[in-house]
């Protein structure tokens, strides 16, 4: 399977920038619907979900789903709750490009007979549309939560960021200075 081409630009979102894109997410769902539960696709998709769930002042609950790679397809890893059955629900994830993680979520979602179900997500980055968004990029999404890791003991930046990015991540000052 060939490689991803590499993308022109990339956006490093930081802390503040997520919470205005959470805040806008928010009032494009309030806009033409209302959720009675948000739901957040673990592990990123919980952090935009429990913002937007806590703006809208709705009920959060969460589901797990993984992927081991972007040329691997997702898997379930933890169902959705039995708490969707019956609710207007709010599925909200971090970003998406081919939407397999929504696509995959939102089949488990309905198979416990939601009374509607719309998808979310902070950043589309590809062709998949869902509901709402807060913003449309084609630029590689660096998430404030997600650029660091610990390894051996040090916070660093993320190895495979390092390897995609090379000069232009690596060259950004450290925010985690306290």
């Amino acid at each position: 399977m060939p490689a991803n081409p590499p993308r022109k630009d990339v956006l490093e979102i930081d802390w503040m920038l997520f919470g205005e894109l959470c805040r806008a997410l928010a009032l494009r769902v309030c806009g033409d619907y209302d959720p009675e539960l948000v739901l957040g696709i673990a592990k990123a998709g919980v952090i935009p979900g429990v913002v937007v769930a806590s703006i809208l002042q709705r009920d959060f609950a969460s589901m797990s789903v993984t992927r081991l790679g972007s040329a691997v397809r997702p898997t379930l890893v933890t169902e959705p709750p039995p708490s969707v059955t019956g609710r207007r629900v709010l599925l909200v994830d971090e970003t998406c490009d081919s939407g397999d993680t929504l696509k995959l979520a939102l089949s488990a979602v309905k198979k416990l007979s939601p009374a509607e179900v719309r998808t979310a997500v902070s950043v589309r980055t590809g062709p998949y549309e869902p509901d709402y968004c807060s913003m449309a990029t084609e630029a590689f999404i660096i998430l404030p939560w997600d650029r660091e890791v610990i390894l051996d003991g040090e916070l660093v930046l993320r190895p495979d960021y390092a390897e995609d990015l090379g000069d232009v991540a690596a060259g950004h000052p450290d925010s985690t200075d306290s």
